[in-house]
């Protein structure tokens, strides 16, 4: 197990809870859980306070969501040391990271089955800088208007 494990662990239960939540409750907006302890999400990676989507409830579990997942396999494979996540640990990410992903879609009325690789969301998060734009990118929600 890498230094990660419990940070993995952790996000992965926070995931399975909230999509229990979100089918039980019928598509309602999660409460905004905080980050876990010890998941750093950088500035330059959120979405900006501004952005007009702030009111979608969808947003909230990319923000919290997807973004510390994806976080804490980007802080993993960058710097000095790079971590070697298990199987069972990239198994682990990737199931909390696709589960916030199906909850986001779920806001929206989209039934998805994300099977997105960590990695390739990392990348596309670093190019956009913008987790709401990996959310639309990837799984196409909110639909764009032709206008």
């Amino acid at each position: 197990m890498s230094e990660y494990g419990p940070q993995i662990a952790a996000l992965e239960r926070r995931a399975e809870r909230d999509r229990e939540a979100l089918e039980q409750s019928s598509h309602d907006c999660p409460s905004g859980e905080a980050v876990p302890t010890g998941v750093s999400v950088p500035e330059g990676v959120q979405t900006d306070e501004e952005d007009e989507s702030d009111n979608d409830c969808g947003l909230e579990y990319l923000r919290h969501g997807v973004g510390p997942a994806v976080w804490v396999y980007v802080e993993g494979r960058s710097g000095g040391d790079l971590s070697r996540f298990s199987a069972a640990e990239m198994a682990a990410l990737e199931r909390a990271m696709n589960l916030w992903f199906e909850c986001y879609a779920a806001c929206h009325g989209v039934d998805l089955e994300a099977e997105f690789t960590v990695r390739e969301v990392a990348e596309l998060l670093l190019k956009t800088h913008n987790i709401h734009d990996v959310g639309v990118l990837l799984t196409g929600v909110p639909e764009r208007s032709s206008e």
